[in-house]
Formats: C-alpha cells, structure tokens, sequence
C-alpha cells in the first residue's frame, strides 16, 4: 500500500482587528502582511505536486490560496464543515478580555474546550466529530496520493489529534504559525509527523 501525504497548511496572518483575538467563526480577511505570506507560500509550492487540495469555506483561507491557483492546479475541493472551531462567548475577545471576563489565561483554551467550559463554545465532541467527518471525505478520495489541506490552526491541531491518535487537549505543544505547513505521512502501519509548523515567509533565506 502507498503512503498518503498530506499537506496541512494555515491561513496567512489576518487583518490587524482579528489579530490576538479568538476569531473562529468570524470570516476576516487577510492583512497585507498576510497577502505577502500568501504570496511567498505560493512560491515556495510551485513545484510542490498536490494530486488534490481541499480547503476550508473562510475568506482567510480562501485569499491564502489564491496565489497559488494563479498556477496551474487542480480545482480545490472546498469542505464547508472545515472552518475553525467556534468559541462562542470568547468569539472577538483578546486574550486579557478572557482573563478579565471568564477568569481563565487563553493559553488554556484546548484544554478548555476539551472540558467544554467555554461558555457556548463548541462542544469537543462535536467539534472532533465535524473535523473527522471532513478528514474520513478527505481519505476516501486520497489513498496513496498528496493531498493539500488549506484550513485554520484549531482544525490543524484537531486533525493532528486525530491522526496521531493524541489528546486534543495536549496539542498545545505543537505550534502552528500563520501560513505554516505542517506534513502528516499515513503509512500502512501508523501516521508520522514529517514536518512540523514550517513557515516559508519566515523559514526561508531572504
């Protein structure tokens, strides 16, 4: 059986309103610094073969893509289930607003959302279950192939979670950067983690 690449990769940096804050449902743009990203991480993929990319319905991950579908690609399959996590009450707040507010440090949140203490947050349960759905759609259609996945950072982690067969709630230790590519490999007898939180725009020599 051939190994399965796949390819996850984050947004570019969102525009300044959103930045530091717990966005998830809200669909913000793209900053210009972000464009820039955007357009470096394009670069850097132009010769990287996808034999299907799948991405995320949300403008920030739509505009992430855009530079690289001004080179020949195939036409991305948009999963709308594949947005970022929705936290509810905390939905625009910056970090010192959550502390402030609900008494918790934000760095918390995985493990918070994992317990479902987030006030109208989206339950854990759900959440792994709407992830997973998008990830089994993406296997069915990939097996033994590259595949880019265009997404969010909460969406990384939990595909993470769930391919590497780890608690959610300690994917905390795995950063991933704006326009960050992170590489999981499915071998027949487990998936490895072959790169992680790589970011061209920063990574790269100037």
């Amino acid at each position: 059986m051939s190994n399965t690449t796949l390819i996850l990769i984050r947004h570019a940096e969102v525009e300044a309103a959103y930045q530091g804050v717990f966005g998830g449902t809200i669909d913000m743009n793209l900053s210009p610094r972000g464009e820039q990203q955007a357009a470096t991480l394009a670069n850097y993929l132009r010769t990287q073969k996808f034999d299907l990319i799948f991405s995320s319905p949300m403008k920030r991950v739509q505009q992430t893509l855009a530079p690289l579908l001004k080179q020949p690609r195939s036409t991305p399959i948009v999963l709308p289930k594949l947005h970022e996590v929705d936290f509810g009450d905390w939905t625009g707040l910056n970090f010192p607003d959550v502390k402030a507010r609900f008494g918790y440090d934000a760095h918390q949140w995985l493990e918070l959302l994992a317990a479902g203490t987030i006030p109208n947050g989206e339950n854990l349960d759900s959440y792994r279950d709407r992830i997973n759905g998008c990830l089994q759609t993406i296997l069915k259609q990939s097996a033994g192939k590259t595949v880019g996945v265009f997404c969010h950072g909460g969406v990384i982690r939990m595909l993470m979670s769930l391919l590497l067969n780890l608690p959610f709630a300690e994917m905390d230790r795995f950063e991933i950067e704006y326009t960050s590519i992170t590489i999981v490999v499915l071998k027949p007898e487990r998936a490895r983690l072959q790169l992680s939180n790589f970011t061209p725009w920063r990574d790269l020599p100037s």
